[in-house]
């Protein structure tokens, strides 16, 4: 409703069109026509329309950005950790190279190594970084995990892992390094499981271990 009580009030054409349309009176002369009234209604509609397209793409650009910012935020460290990642690997080179029956001068040194490892990973954690190392017989993952070789396994089921010659990481649920894992052949583990069923044993859809 328009204010005619403030006396700087100026009505618009479109007001006033609307206003002796309402009271009943012809929006031009002539008395039948209204097409000057359904061109400013048709003309407001169109500008309402890009205003709420505009809000609309505002709102969107909003959400885009505030998803970029929190994605740089959490994948800062992504160079920074695999930098990192090489030390991991050569603490844990070290300690499979200990030897088992060490004397008390090297067990100390084994014991260290332990809890520097055993920190470090401490502190990947915290900051999102998460080591992956499957065991035997877990499922081939190749969002997780690369397969090197392929061999066959009384132990494990066709397709599975039987072995993981190096840890991978994943940062915030996204892959920094892929383990690698050596895999069983199809038709590997006890009385030839296939971890995939018979209908993949059959038509050869089954993971076939090769990178």
């Amino acid at each position: 409703m328009t204010d005619t009580t403030n006396p700087d009030f100026e009505p618009s054409a479109l007001d006033e069109a609307i206003a002796n349309a309402e009271a009943g009176l012809d929006a031009t002369p002539g008395g039948d026509d209204l097409g000057p009234l359904d061109a400013m209604i048709a003309e407001r509609d169109q500008w309402k329309d890009r205003a709420m397209r505009a809000a609309a793409e505002a709102d969107n650009v909003k959400r885009r950005t505030e998803i970029q910012m929190n994605d740089a935020r959490a994948f800062a460290i992504q160079r920074f950790a695999k930098d990192l990642l090489g030390v991991a690997d050569n603490l844990e080179r070290a300690l499979q190279a200990a030897p088992k029956d060490a004397d008390a001068g090297e067990a100390g040194l084994v014991t260290g190594l332990e809890l520097t490892q055993k920190s470090l990973l401490q502190a990947f954690e915290a900051n999102g970084l998460k080591r992956v190392a499957p065991g035997l017989g877990d499922p081939f993952d190749p969002h997780l995990h690369q397969a090197m070789l392929e061999q066959p396994s009384t132990e494990a089921p066709g397709g599975t892992v039987i072995q993981t010659m190096q840890a991978g990481y994943e940062l915030f649920g996204r892959t920094v390094r892929p383990a690698m894992v050596v895999v069983a052949a199809k038709g590997s583990g006890p009385q030839g499981s296939n971890p995939y069923g018979a209908a993949a044993a059959t038509n050869g859809s089954a993971f076939d271990g090769k990178a």
